[in-house]
């Protein structure tokens, strides 16, 4: 456990405000974050779950939101950058594999899997459509890798945004390492370190949780593909308030002991 290229250890943390998915929901989010910046003291570390993008019709005015809030939070109590995380969550990585289709063996295949999942809204959102993504893959792995670098440049032209997706994390943690953060669940049989995609696929190993896993005394995740709404059980809580599916988007204040402090809802 420790690996930074994968995990953001938190240091001289005092409370960690946990954001949950948001789903391209923009107004939820800045909402949130206004509610924030009343409440945050020095120490104050904060988490996005995963799943920024996806779904909603303002993906990329949530990453701008993302990008604004970080140049407010950095500046205040001259933060650094690491006390502020991003995490991997099943859209991102999905939007990663679609930046590289032209090496999936069915092309088709995998983008109609992704759009089934809601990756069309963040193709949209840099001014693509589904309809012209099949029609590249039908003409080869030419045209397909063509038609990719140009999606990844009309993302590296909106300030900020390839820079947010370039440093997001597997997972979270307080160097106390007594609560973990995830995007949508773990596989309670494996460590941390040998996790690999369970962090963004493995939901139904997150339910599975009913005591310490590892060194953690308390997990949380920020996304629950069954749209369960939010649980704060002993072990597992999931902070979901499904944003983006008509629902809210929850922050959560936690102590470096797992308790829930207070609950945002938007």
């Amino acid at each position: 456990m420790g690996d930074v290229q994968k995990f953001a250890i938190l240091t001289a943390t005092h409370r960690i405000w946990a954001v949950s998915a948001i789903h391209g929901e923009v107004d939820p989010l800045r909402n949130i974050h206004a509610a924030l910046e009343s409440r945050l003291k020095r120490g104050d570390r904060v988490i996005y779950l995963g799943n920024f993008m996806g779904h909603g019709a303002q993906v990329a005015e949530t990453l701008d939101e993302l990008i604004s809030f970080r140049r407010f939070f950095l500046a205040r109590y001259q933060n650094f950058s690491r006390d502020i995380v991003y995490l991997r969550g099943s859209q991102e990585e999905m939007w990663q594999k679609l930046l590289q289709l032209q090496f999936a063996t069915d092309p088709r295949g995998v983008l109609q899997w992704m759009l089934d999942q809601g990756v069309g809204a963040s193709l949209q959102a840099y001014g693509f459509s589904p309809q012209e993504g099949f029609r590249e893959a039908t003409a080869g792995a030419m045209q397909l890798t063509r038609w990719t670098n140009k999606v990844r440049r009309a993302m590296q032209e909106k300030p900020g945004h390839y820079q947010v997706l370039g440093q997001l994390k597997r997972a979270a943690y307080p160097d106390n390492g007594t609560t973990l953060f995830v995007n949508a669940g773990i596989n309670p049989s494996r460590p941390l370190e040998t996790q690999k995609d369970s962090f963004w696929w493995a939901n139904k190993g997150f339910q599975q949780v009913k005591g310490n896993f590892g060194p953690f005394t308390r997990l949380f995740r920020g996304y629950d593909p069954e749209q369960a709404g939010p649980k704060y059980d002993e072990f597992a809580v999931t902070l979901d308030g499904g944003c983006g599916f008509g629902g809210k988007l929850i922050a959560a204040c936690i102590g470096l002991d797992g308790e829930v402090l207070e609950v945002l809802e938007s």
